[in-house]
């Protein structure tokens, strides 16, 4: 993750994560429950045009997200079929507490990837209208081919073998890999001290290969998703569990018994958009996220998701659409 205006490094990472786990510890929220039935999310508000999931600043900025004009749209043809269409197609995760968590209140997603998909769905179609399917780490691509999303925004990272399959807009977000243990392990403190450990990391992630290079001793256990994971630690199943610190962050909002361990490590994960290759998505997408970038609703969102839950200090910058290689 990239965090200061003069720093996109490792460096710069781990100065956020130092900053944001001690405000987290003192942090608890209620975890929501999901399912994977796909289901629409209108606007929610009395007046058309209207976002309401009940959180104020998080629903100003999506609100006064911008709007594409019609050549825009006309002139690519994944965005003129949501229009016709009349809603967004999005596959995804809603049980991040600071990228996509379901607000029992509302029934509205609310976070950092979620206010990415209702802005673009907002960008395309003026307003707030999105179908949202359930994915895994599995399952993302095969939702993607099977034309069952119009795109995936789930801490989605870029790698070579997903690019083979199907196209990224972005990257949007960065973050490196880290280390949850229970709040009494003392034996775990670094990378180093995964060797001969059992280690939780979600199938089919880059924790995998992170892990396969940082921590070749370390036997790896790849479970269906981050609350698996998360629990498998919490019951001894598993000694610690590899995962984007962003993602971990997120898990200590709601869990007291883990804590991170150690120095991010392992390679900067560059998340995307997915969209297929079969359309000119990625094309589009870049365009919202550069006038996001651009108008600052990109940074609003961040305060108003990431750092109004951590309450971290330093102030986030995008990476730069295109430098992930995709």
């Amino acid at each position: 993750m990239k965090t200061t205006t003069s720093s996109r490094s490792a460096t710069g990472a781990r100065r956020f994560v130092t900053v944001a786990t001690a405000a987290l510890l003192a942090l608890t929220l209620s975890a929501c429950s999901s399912t994977g039935t796909p289901k629409p999310s209108g606007t929610g508000g009395a007046t058309a045009g209207t976002f309401n999931s009940g959180h104020a600043d998080y629903d100003a900025v999506i609100n006064a997200g911008p709007i594409a004009s019609a050549d825009s749209i006309a002139a690519n043809k994944w965005a003129s079929a949501i229009k016709s269409a009349g809603t967004l197609r999005l596959g995804g995760t809603q049980t991040s507490q600071l990228f996509s968590l379901l607000d029992p209140a509302s029934n509205k997603l609310v976070g950092f990837d979620a206010g990415l998909g209702q802005l673009l769905s907002r960008y395309i179609l003026g307003d707030v209208k999105t179908t949202f399917s359930l994915t895994t780490t599995p399952t993302r691509e095969q939702m993607i081919l099977s034309n069952t999303v119009d795109a995936v925004i789930a801490t989605y990272s870029i790698t070579a073998p997903r690019m083979e399959k199907i196209n990224f807009a972005g990257p949007y977000y960065q973050s490196q890999a880290g280390i949850l243990v229970k709040v009494s392990d003392t034996k775990i403190n670094s990378v180093a001290d995964l060797a001969g450990k059992k280690v939780a990391t979600q199938q089919g992630s880059t924790g995998v290969t992170t892990l396969q290079a940082a921590a070749p001793q370390a036997q790896i256990v790849e479970l269906p998703d981050d609350a698996q994971c998360v629990a498998a630690v919490e019951s001894g199943q598993v000694d610690a569990y590899v995962i984007d610190q962003t993602l971990l962050l997120s898990g200590l909002l709601t869990n007291k018994n883990v804590k991170i361990v150690g120095e991010p490590f392992g390679p900067v994960d560059a998340y995307g958009i997915g969209v297929s290759k079969d359309n000119d998505g990625k094309v589009f997408i870049n365009q919202f996220l550069k006038a996001i970038e651009d108008d600052g609703t990109w940074l609003k969102l961040w305060k108003a998701t990431v750092q109004a839950k951590t309450g971290v200090t330093q102030v986030a910058t995008p990476p730069a659409i295109g430098s992930a290689g995709n």
